[in-house]
């Protein structure tokens, strides 16, 4: 007897996957889920590989999840995934200090961030 299975909440044409605690602050994690919000998978892992951006990198690997996820788990086709969602939440933040004149300390503020990428299933309609 074991408790009921919980669930899905996501919809049977969808599949996510989330990054947790990525050091960077969500401010500018957003600008990069951004960048792919709304695109076809294909052509956001191309922004992604070209981005100039740091973070650019685990977003991919993100994204990537995501793509497995859909494939594998939930045998979604690949050529018709879109990027649905991408959000951004905020994590732990690590407080430090600096050493400032006259005996003083500034506080420095070294925030994580969680990212959730959600794709969806678009099927080409035949006209």
């Amino acid at each position: 007897m074991g408790k009921p299975a919980t669930p899905r909440a996501l919809p049977e044409n969808e599949a996510k996957a989330v990054a947790r605690m990525l050091r960077v602050s969500p401010q500018k994690l957003n600008l990069v889920a951004a960048l792919i919000r709304g695109k076809k998978v294909d052509t956001a892992l191309a922004d992604l590989e070209f981005s100039r951006k740091r973070i650019a990198r685990d977003v991919k690997k993100c994204l990537e999840s995501a793509i497995a996820n859909a494939e594998n788990n939930h045998d979604l086709d690949v050529d018709d995934l879109v990027v649905s969602q991408a959000f951004v939440g905020k994590a732990l933040v690590l407080k430090r200090f600096h050493a400032r004149a006259r005996g003083r300390g500034a506080r420095i503020l070294k925030p994580f961030a969680n990212l959730t990428i959600v794709v969806r299933e678009v099927r080409a309609e035949a006209a």
